[in-house]
């Protein structure tokens, strides 16, 4: 059987002037405005993981992006292009290439283009 239980708890000084002034318009006491502000944060964090997992299963390739609401997927490929971005910074393209066995021209440090062969010599063009 659920009960109505309360407890005593401490709020910030200004959340308690916010519902008294809220209350008033909504005609409810200062602790039911709390109550119904506190119920209201609750469902929608409850509603944001909701969809923080409907992204994370995307992202993994779960579900298609296309399944994702229309903000969902900006956040879903928000996160897909810091990923990539990442993954390139961290990539060394001349060396995978190189492993491949290809030549490369590549901007050298003083800005002048290099030759870049797969046994690792080089040749300032």
């Amino acid at each position: 059987m659920a009960t109505d239980e309360t407890r005593t708890t401490r709020f910030a000084a200004d959340l308690i002037a916010a519902a008294q002034r809220e209350a008033v318009h909504e005609s409810r006491s200062t602790r039911q405005q709390l109550d119904h502000w506190t119920r209201l944060g609750m469902r929608m964090s409850m509603r944001s993981t909701a969809a923080r997992r409907r992204i994370e299963r995307a992202l993994a390739g779960e579900v298609p992006l296309a399944a994702l609401e229309e903000e969902e997927r900006a956040v879903a490929n928000a996160e897909l292009d810091v990923d990539i971005a990442g993954s390139a910074a961290r990539t060394s393209y001349v060396d995978q290439l190189a492993r491949e066995g290809v030549t490369t021209v590549v901007l050298d440090e003083a800005g002048r283009f290099v030759e870049r062969r797969p046994d690792g010599t080089t040749t300032v063009l």
